[in-house]
């Protein structure tokens, strides 16, 4: 059962099989590199005091709370 409606997921889904393996790949890293810039921004909203070195202490640590240690 959807909650929400999504009414572009098969576009989206078309898109992505059109792609290359490659240019899927390109678009992970894309993706991965914008999260973590949201991230950053995100922390030095939170932390608009802290200095460059410290925010990024701050995201290695929040960072090793979200590791599944299970592996």
């Amino acid at each position: 059962m959807d909650i929400k409606p999504r009414p572009n997921h098969a576009q989206h889904l078309e898109a992505l099989r059109r792609m290359t393996p490659a240019q899927r790949l390109e678009k992970a890293f894309e993706l991965s590199e914008f999260t973590r810039q949201l991230f950053y921004i995100g922390l030095r909203k939170r932390f608009p005091e802290a200095s460059p070195e410290e925010i990024h202490r701050i995201a290695l640590a929040r960072l090793a709370k979200c590791h599944n240690r299970n592996y």
